[in-house]
């Protein structure tokens, strides 16, 4: 696929094609090739989008805490958001990808994507500067970031499982993923509650922190009950 349609779908076009083309090499392919991977853009773009998030949240949301703005940052630029992000832009049917990588999915697969997004990042910081950067950063993520202020203040159930349980006393609440499912890049997972050794409730997810909050909420109500 050409590299001008990836170019149209993230809304940059490079000066410097060469440096898009090394955002997209996945080391697999350039171990195989003898090339530069993008290890060294994907080193400089997380740096890159940590700093312009950070800037867009402390200009735009002045009334969140410094704690807050911290949860903020990391509920956006984690994996599975920028995963998500390059899926948005199609970026997995550009990859440059080894043979292995090819016959395993690696186009679908959360940490190669998330990398390619900062090595990306990179790419258009190094030929562009650091305004078509914030552009393309905010557009990615200003939803996202949007959700995530809204939510901050909100305590999670496995917060909220742990005050129920905890009132009168400490309790141990233990965590466990009893069951996974599916290929590398579309994987479920079912996780369990404990208390006191005592099984609370089961629940299912496509991370294993979403099957942990899962069993959390389905425990709470469950005691409530």
């Amino acid at each position: 696929m050409k590299l001008e349609n990836l170019e149209n779908n993230i809304g940059y076009q490079f000066n410097n094609k060469k440096l898009l083309a090394q955002a997209l090499t996945h080391t697999s392919y350039a171990n195989e090739n003898k090339v530069e991977s993008n290890e060294k853009l994907e080193f400089l773009g997380d740096s890159i989008l940590e700093y312009i998030s950070s800037d867009y949240i402390y200009r735009t949301y002045p009334k969140l805490t410094e704690g807050e703005m911290t949860k903020v940052r990391a509920s956006v630029v984690c994996g599975e958001n920028l995963s998500k992000v390059a899926k948005k832009y199609d970026i997995g049917e550009y990859l440059y990808l080894g043979n292995s990588e090819i016959h395993s999915g690696g186009k679908n697969r959360i940490a190669i994507l998330e990398d390619t997004v900062e090595a990306i990042i990179a790419a258009i910081y190094l030929d562009g500067g650091i305004e078509p950067t914030k552009k393309f950063i905010i557009q990615s993520l200003k939803t996202k970031i949007e959700e995530a202020t809204k939510n901050v203040g909100v305590k999670d159930y496995k917060t909220v499982l742990q005050e129920i349980l905890q009132e009168n006393g400490d309790i141990k609440i233990e965590y466990e993923i009893i069951k996974e499912s599916g290929p590398d890049h579309d994987k479920s997972f079912v996780a369990q509650v404990k208390a006191a050794g005592k099984i609370l409730a089961e629940g299912k997810g496509k991370s294993k922190q979403k099957a942990e909050m899962q069993a959390a909420k389905k425990a709470i109500i469950k005691i409530k009950r």
